[in-house]
């Protein structure tokens, strides 16, 4: 290996544990703990040292947050390869019992996946295959797919959006406590019958 392999080496394994941290300490800690000089800190390097590989803090963050959801996306085919696999109905409700298990298991990750600084990419450096918002897009049409097989002749994005928004909320409001505080404690198995629910208001009988 030359000197110049060895370098490019070095830094893509340096580059991986800024990330690694950054997922430690968000996964751990929350976004609020999500500083550019705790990351280098902690991953034993000068503060100025993400700035070699990250041109920006957001971009860091980005970089970070990609990973929530290149997680929650491994996560998809093995729920809906479950019960129901034969059913796009019953594969839209193990992607959304998967989306809200995910937000629920991993509230700081899954905040800083949807913070719309982030999301939004306009004016941010980098390649466009580095943007966040497109790491949504794989999710997004998978579910579109599914609506477009339980209700054809309808307009599938519109409704698997409208679905996306609905699961969305849900995940926020359990996390938060309302949802459980309406159905009176959240007696066993409600959650999972809250997004089957959801799923079935939109795509309809």
């Amino acid at each position: 290996m030359d000197q110049r392999e060895q370098q490019e080496r070095q830094d893509g394994g340096l580059r991986e544990r800024l990330i690694d941290v950054g997922v430690e300490i968000v996964t751990g800690e929350g976004t609020a703990a999500l500083g550019l000089r705790e990351i280098a800190r902690r991953a034993g390097v000068s503060h100025g040292a993400p700035r070699r590989y990250f041109p920006t803090h957001h971009a860091l963050l980005s970089a970070i947050a990609r990973r929530g959801f290149a997680e929650l996306g491994s996560r998809i085919p093995a729920a809906m390869a479950g019960p129901g696999a034969d059913d796009p109905r019953g594969q839209v409700r193990a992607l959304g019992r998967a989306y809200v298990g995910y937000a629920l298991e991993h509230p700081g990750m899954f905040e800083l996946m949807f913070r719309h600084d982030l999301l939004d990419s306009s004016g941010q450096e980098g390649p466009p295959e580095a943007r966040l918002r497109d790491s949504t897009l794989p999710m997004f049409e998978l579910l579109v797919s599914l609506v477009a097989r339980c209700r054809t002749g309808d307009e599938p994005r519109i409704t698997a959006a409208a679905l996306w928004a609905n699961l969305h909320g849900v995940a926020q409001l359990w996390s938060r406590g309302s949802l459980p505080l309406a159905l009176d404690g959240a007696p066993e198995g409600s959650l999972d019958r809250v997004v089957d629910a959801a799923v079935d208001a939109h795509l309809r009988p």
